[in-house]
């Protein structure tokens, strides 16, 4: 792991561990089993692209360790709506009707779903962001944070995150299969990302699940902080074809859109780029136009 992986995972564990003596694992492990209205995840994503569009995991995030804070101007319940609304207020606009036609529901392009950062001390992120994105809208939820323990998986669901985030950087086999297990029995989405293609090996030994996991490669290296594309591109002989593959990081253009897209990947997370936009879900709607 980089220096601030490990910076990051060292407070993982203290939250954790601060965590545990207000709310038992076992406490927290049956309140997250009584949550069994869990969204699919990775069915809002494969049926954005059955008809024909992007599949977008929209970001809600405020602040990075690298850039500081993206947004000052941040509530997480409108930014949500926003993305679920995608460019549909401008066509209705346009028409001038409250009634949208087949045509022009046809051309709405919005979130598929939605990546909710709940970490504190890097992202300034907080779990009720999680919460509040989720009841404003009806996209399935990621909460994207450092997992490392079960305690953790228990924890998203009781939120009420509809998906999980394993960092293979960040984790050892046994630990991502356990992690992944524990969201699996909770019927959530796993999205397992990696950064080259050793991490891709491991990734592919996870048990493949093709109704509830994805597979994201992240564009950027995580010693340089160099972005590009090409770290997807290079890698997608080796992605089985029922895996989701999910392209993170780098994706600012149009003609990036579109060099994706004529190689077959057809689901992005995005979140910075939206984030700097006055109106997030019309910039996603721009974008993937």
């Amino acid at each position: 792991m980089t220096d601030i992986l490990n910076k990051i995972i060292a407070v993982k564990r203290e939250e954790i561990a601060a965590a545990k003596q207000k709310i038992s694992p076992e406490v927290l492990r049956a309140d997250a089993e009584s949550r069994v209205i869990v969204r699919d995840f990775v069915g809002a994503m494969r049926a954005k692209i059955a008809n024909g569009h992007a599949a977008v995991i929209a970001e809600v995030k405020k602040a990075s360790p690298s850039k500081g804070v993206i947004r000052e101007d941040f509530d997480a319940a409108d930014i949500a709506q926003s993305y679920a609304l995608g460019n549909t207020a401008a066509i209705m606009k346009a028409e001038k009707t409250g009634k949208l036609s087949d045509a022009a529901k046809a051309k709405i392009i919005s979130a598929a779903c939605l990546s909710v950062l709940t970490d504190r001390q890097f992202f300034q992120g907080e779990p009720d962001f999680l919460k509040l994105a989720r009841a404003s809208c009806e996209l399935p939820v990621l909460r994207k944070d450092f997992m490392i323990e079960p305690y953790q998986i228990y924890e998203s669901r009781s939120m009420g995150a509809d998906c999980i985030l394993l960092i293979a950087a960040c984790l050892d086999d046994a630990q991502m299969a356990d992690l992944q297990a524990c969201a699996l029995s909770l019927d959530m989405g796993v999205l397992v990302e990696v950064h080259d293609r050793a991490e891709l090996e491991r990734a592919l030994k996870l048990k493949n699940v093709p109704s509830k996991t994805m597979l994201g490669i992240n564009n950027r290296n995580l010693r340089t902080f160099d972005v590009t594309l090409d770290t997807t591109l290079s890698m997608l002989a080796d992605v089985p074809k029922d895996k989701l593959l999910v392209t993170e990081s780098g994706i600012l253009t149009r003609a990036d859109v579109q060099r994706m897209r004529d190689a077959n990947v057809h689901a992005f997370l995005v979140g910075e780029t939206f984030m700097r936009a006055n109106e997030p879900g019309l910039a996603l709607a721009e974008l993937f136009a």
